[in-house]
């Protein structure tokens, strides 16, 4: 499903099950100025051609079937609809930390230092920048397992490895109801818990509306419940 409005367009990927759309791929995307200038009919078809390309993988397959367009109105499209006409009115500055760069030091540092420095200048590097992610998207990046791991933490993150997704520049997790969502790190947590515990979104909740308000919002972090719990109990 996809849709356009005049600033933004977005599109939904999922499969219906009994009926019920189960939503399996989010996203959205900001026009440029040229893009804002098009007609309405354009900026519908530049949804389905932006649909498209973040769904690569699935266009071979689409190739070889006969695509019929079905136009909808917006209550009968309505995630894709909400996706295209999301505004954030107060700018957030642009964090230009790259967790990519850092994941690389830890592999420059391997080779550049003699094995005790290595792992001082690795330690202090993973506790003061990185996300709680970072073993698993340098994993899926470089192949690389972290050394410290005894055979039972290897296994136990071999087995959890196999549920995220990596989509540069993001890490996503499948969660028991097969939805990916976005994961999280620790920094941006406190802003997503206030956003969808104090906003008009959010509707001031207790814990479990709280964090179910996140994960519909497409994110995800291990310990989301723990903090949503712990927001409730200071407010």
């Amino acid at each position: 499903m996809c849709d356009a409005s005049d600033y933004a367009v977005g599109a939904v990927l999922g499969q219906k099950i009994d009926k019920k759309l189960n939503v399996i791929y989010y996203a959205s995307k900001t026009m440029d100025d040229a893009q804002c200038k098009y007609a309405t009919t354009e900026k519908e078809l530049l949804a389905i051609v932006f649909a498209f390309e973040k769904v690569s993988k699935l266009y071979s397959w689409v190739q070889e079937f006969d695509i019929e367009v079905v136009d909808k109105k917006g209550v009968e499209n309505g995630v894709a609809d909400h996706l295209s006409r999301m505004r954030v009115e107060d700018m957030i500055p642009i964090n230009d930390s790259m967790p990519e760069e850092q994941l690389m030091a830890i592999m420059i540092l391997k080779e550049s230092f003699d094995e005790k420095v290595r792992l001082e200048e690795v330690k202090a590097l993973r506790d003061e920048n990185l996300p709680w992610y970072a073993d698993i998207v340098n994993f899926m990046v470089s192949g690389e397992v972290p050394s410290s791991f005894d055979a039972y933490k290897r296994k136990k993150f071999f087995k959890d490895a196999r549920h995220y997704y990596w989509d540069e520049p993001y890490l996503y997790k499948r969660g028991p109801d097969s939805i990916y969502r976005r994961c999280i790190a620790e920094e941006d947590v406190q802003g997503v818990l206030e956003h969808c515990h104090g906003s008009a979104y959010g509707g001031h909740f207790a814990t479990f509306k709280t964090a179910t308000k996140v994960l519909q919002s497409g994110l995800w972090w291990p310990t989301l419940f723990k903090d949503a719990a712990s927001l409730h109990r200071k407010v």
